[in-house]
């Protein structure tokens, strides 16, 4: 708009119009899986602000490895903040601590919720070094099912080579994957971000994993 033009509208218009421009930093928002099988959703909603941290945070990472130390990090603060806004601020790690508890979550609320935190993340690019897969599933006993989100290391190169990446699995070649797993531990933990073989073999936290 020229300033010629400006000068003539008046100033209320001028508010209009500017007031018309999309807003630089717009919040985000998902939903978030509880009470046992993701029975229960409720939609939460993060500041640019916060999402800004969370990008500072995973950009400082220098190498995969690094990255996955503030993947698990950042999903944990998600979580915090989810908490805040929806009955997940309640849950308690594993499935015994919260079992009556309105806002308790399983493995199939933790696995869906944290999937939806790390497509946030991908989609607004801090990650660099990983992308985000369907969520994994471990079957120790056939009563005993798990899952957990899932990431899979970039080759060299980062986001650039995904799609050659894609094309060297079809080769044969596995990418390094890894679940990134928030049921271990209460509302605001960092997740437990490890390799998707040790996980299937049935390794935890717990047990130094």
């Amino acid at each position: 708009m020229s300033a010629r033009l400006a000068s003539l509208l008046p100033a209320a218009l001028l508010s209009a119009v500017a007031c018309a421009a999309p807003a630089a930093g717009a919040s985000e928002a998902l939903s978030v899986c509880f009470n046992y099988g993701c029975l229960t959703q409720a939609e939460v909603r993060f500041s640019d602000a916060q999402l800004e941290e969370l990008g500072r945070m995973l950009r400082r990472a220098r190498t995969p490895a690094e990255e996955r130390e503030a993947i698990g990090e950042a999903v944990g603060h998600m979580l915090a903040w989810a908490g805040q806004q929806s009955p997940i601020g309640a849950d308690r790690g594993g499935n015994y601590k919260d079992d009556a508890v309105y806002g308790k979550m399983d493995c199939i609320d933790h696995a869906t919720t944290t999937t939806r935190l790390l497509r946030l993340l991908q989609r607004r690019g801090p990650l660099r070094f990983h992308r985000v897969l369907e969520p994994a599933l471990r079957l120790r006993f056939v009563l005993f099912p798990h899952y957990s989100a899932l990431i899979e290391e970039l080759p060299e190169g980062g986001a650039e080579r995904d799609k050659e990446d894609k094309e060297d699995e079809a080769d044969g070649a596995t990418p390094a994957r890894f679940v990134v797993d928030s049921w271990f531990f209460d509302n605001g933990r960092p997740a437990a971000v490890m390799p998707l073989d040790a996980w299937l073999d049935g390794e935890s936290p717990d047990d130094g994993g």
